[in-house]
């Protein structure tokens, strides 16, 4: 059943985080853009949807979600493992939120059309889960893909290894359904979700004995202390980009490189006896490390083939699985380290990453070039290289590299410059920016961070030539 088509400036695919992120920054710098979005779930937030119930960001929630609303209280947890840092948003707040910029932002502007349960066919047609009707798109500008970093969680992206029959295998959503005790638990998967499901369990007070915990590959982790915003944390975020780069300038090759942000205090890991080989953003603080470090029952032999009635088998040999042990799957690869593409493309518009795990931020800033900048697409992707997700360790020296090269081109445009100042998505840098030229200790802290720019970015890119 097809129906009149509908005509809008942009045909935004996805209202998750970049998709909501990008509409907002886009209704802001634009007059009068009219925009669809389109949407298989039947609600803005995108994965968060299917999150796990005890989910919550990693980062302070006063650096996540769309420009124009504050997610979050703006105060400082004094209680549990985030203890002394800004406040972490919930999974059910984060959905709350987006439905709410839906609800009190977007739609009451008239330039907004949200189709829930619907999605895009072909290039030119929008068609109802629900109904099967099909509606023709003509779109005047862009079609937004904010889909492109296919975001992969448990409760939607089934184990990669083959179960038997009569195992119990559940993703981390599952854990709160529980209503007795386990004989024991093995969570499979070392990234944030495995990370949450072991802390939930210590949380809740299952003995760190009775957990076994598959780590097919030891990652790095930043530490919280690092990435919070504000005036009260200048000397530590500034510090800690400056060290960065101070590490990059004196390393003597990539080994000694991550040595030093280790020593610097920018990058932990669980066990000091044993070297990460992968690194995919995921943070902790000092609390949670000291946490996780209680469970001994860690198993390194690489990833799980299979789970038999009796047995986990792993690429580097098998473990027993006692009858009645609950399985929690946590493997799905959150965002999969994709190839980038460029951010503008004919009639395409891309949104990735444009900073190292700048997600939100990213999308909003190329909103506001779309929406400012005359449509030139290789002077906008001149200004906007796009980063791909990390996998391996020695991917943090490509993102810092890219994360570089782009503020160094957005610094020499007046017209960005002042966005980012403004830009409460621009979390801790926000700090840097406003510096007074009367607060001489901020200022010499900055002027340090200047300074190591140069020899930093020099030698990182001679250590990156060793990796070809």
């Amino acid at each position: 059943m097809t129906t009149a088509p509908i005509e809008t400036d942009y045909l935004v695919v996805g209202a998750g985080a970049i998709g909501m992120t990008f509409v907002d920054s886009l209704l802001t710098s634009s007059a009068d853009a009219d925009v669809v979005m389109v949407d298989r779930r039947h609600r803005p937030g995108g994965h968060w949807n299917d999150a796990y119930p005890f989910v919550r960001l990693h980062q302070p929630a006063s650096t996540y979600g769309v420009n124009s609303r504050e997610l979050g209280q703006g105060t400082m947890d004094r209680v549990g493992l985030n203890r002394g840092f800004y406040d972490l948003a919930s999974g059910p707040e984060i959905v709350g939120y987006f439905d709410q910029v839906m609800q009190q932002r977007f739609l009451p502007s008239g330039r907004v059309r949200f189709l829930p349960k619907s999605q895009v066919v072909g290039a030119d047609a929008v068609e109802s889960l629900l109904t099967g009707q099909r509606r023709t798109v003509l779109v005047r500008k862009k079609v937004v893909d904010a889909t492109y970093s296919d975001m992969r969680i448990p409760a939607t992206t089934p184990p990669p290894y083959a179960v038997a029959s009569g195992v119990r295998c559940v993703p981390l959503n599952d854990l709160v359904r529980l209503d007795r005790a386990q004989p024991g638990y093995v969570v499979v998967g070392s990234g944030k979700t495995g990370v949450d499901a072991c802390l939930w369990l210590l949380e809740q007070g299952v003995d760190p004995d009775t957990i076994r915990w598959i780590m097919p590959r030891d990652s790095w982790f930043l530490d919280r202390a690092n990435i919070q915003p504000g005036e009260a944390f200048f000397a530590r975020t500034c510090g800690d980009l400056t060290r960065q780069l101070e590490a990059a300038a004196a390393a003597s090759d990539v080994p000694d490189l991550f040595r030093r942000l280790e020593a610097a205090g920018h990058l932990v890991r669980i066990d000091p006896q044993v070297e990460p080989r992968v690194f995919h953003g995921a943070i902790v603080s000092q609390a949670e490390l000291a946490q996780l470090r209680r469970i001994a029952g860690v198993v390194r032999m690489g990833h799980v083939k299979s789970i038999e009635a009796s047995r986990i088998e792993l690429d580097h040999g098998s473990i027993p699985l006692a009858d009645g042990e609950l399985v929690v799957d946590c493997s799905a690869a959150g965002i999969p380290s994709r190839p980038t593409v460029p951010v503008w493309s004919g009639q395409r518009l891309t949104p990735q990453w444009l900073r190292s795990f700048g997600t939100v931020f990213s999308a909003a800033l190329i909103a506001h070039i779309e929406a400012t900048f005359d449509d030139d697409a290789e002077a906008k992707n001149a200004l906007c290289a796009p980063i791909s997700p990390p996998t391996l360790a020695t991917d943090w020296l490509r993102m810092l590299a890219v994360s570089m090269g782009n503020g160094q081109r957005w610094a020499r445009h007046p017209q960005l410059a002042q966005w980012l100042a403004t830009s409460r998505l621009n979390g801790m840098f926000h700090a840097m920016i406003n510096v007074r030229p009367d607060d001489a200790e901020k200022v010499a802290l900055l002027q340090r961070y200047r300074d190591a720019i140069k020899p930093g970015m020099t030698r990182l890119q001679q250590l990156m030539a060793t990796l070809a």
